[in-house]
């Protein structure tokens, strides 16, 4: 009876043994491997239970901040967006410095003209456009920060770039090329001092308005006058030097105070007083004066 009983139960042993072979197979072959992240399945967990996901840094795809799926397939959570990153710092120089003022004068944050060096009066200026829209007041301009600059504002003109001068001078006309020239262009606005070809000095200048207009051509220094002041308009006119009629090169403190929101009443107004200083040392009588666009 025993041995009966023993032979049943092996059977019985043995059947399970199979049947547990069995779904063993179906398991392997129903589906179980890793699959592509984004075809349906789940991406395996790591020991701590936390969902395993690719490395914002790692290089293999597009960066955390770009909002773009990975390689694999896999959205970057908002939890990896790296930092915003740093575009221009107090310190910074250049053209796109330069942009970054126009723009915040376009917005009133900044009242000093474009300069392109990133100085103090920027600096605020960046914290207090930050502040207003909730941003961190780092004072540094970041990608988020340029970003909604961007939509506030327009694509600054040549002379919102240069309100407060420091623009590149222009080619001089040939007839600056010979001698010693006064050579003035209109279309910078910029006078240079040349001598036998030569660019020894150059200003930012302003002109007269539409009603003064300040006239072109080829002229010559007829007199210098050191503390000159109009017997026209009754204003000083300092380091004045005549080239056609009572049009004159001369220091202007309205240009230096004012820029280009004002203009002369014909004369050639210089806002440096130190550059016209030494050009009025420099200039003798008789010297070719050519204005020009």
């Amino acid at each position: 009876m025993r041995t009966a009983v023993t032979r049943v139960v092996g059977r019985r042993a043995a059947l399970s043994k199979r049947a547990l072979a069995a779904v063993g197979v179906v398991a392997l072959v129903g589906g179980c491997t890793a699959q592509a992240a984004g075809s349906g399945g789940r991406q395996p967990s790591d020991p701590t239970g936390s969902t395993a996901t690719a490395d914002s840094d790692s290089g293999s795809g597009p960066s955390a901040s770009d909002g773009k799926p990975s390689r694999t397939g896999a959205p970057k959570p908002s939890a990896t967006h790296a930092p915003p990153r740093t575009l221009f710092a107090p310190g910074d120089k250049g053209t796109q410095v330069r942009e970054l003022q126009a723009r915040l004068r376009q917005v009133a944050w900044l009242f000093d003209g474009p300069t392109g060096t990133y100085g103090a009066s920027t600096t605020t200026a960046v914290k207090g456009f930050q502040g207003k829209r909730g941003l961190p007041r780092t004072g540094t301009t970041d990608t988020v920060t340029w970003q909604r600059l961007l939509t506030m504002t327009h694509e600054p003109t040549k002379w919102e770039l240069y309100a407060s001068g420091g623009q590149p001078a222009a080619k001089p006309d040939p007839r600056c090329m010979t001698g010693r020239v006064l050579c003035i262009s209109k279309t910078s606005r910029t006078l240079s001092w040349m001598v036998d070809g030569k660019r020894l000095l150059t200003v930012d200048v302003r002109f007269g308005s539409q009603y003064t207009p300040t006239r072109e051509g080829v002229f010559h220094v007829d007199f210098k006058s050191r503390h000159h002041v109009s017997t026209i308009y009754h204003t000083p006119m300092p380091y004045a030097m005549f080239f056609s009629g009572g049009q004159a090169v001369h220091y202007s403190s309205d240009f230096a105070a004012r820029g280009y929101g004002g203009a002369s009443h014909g004369c050639v107004n210089v806002r440096d007083e130190g550059k016209i200083a030494s050009l009025f040392a420099q200039v003798h009588n008789g010297d070719k004066v050519v204005v020009y666009w």
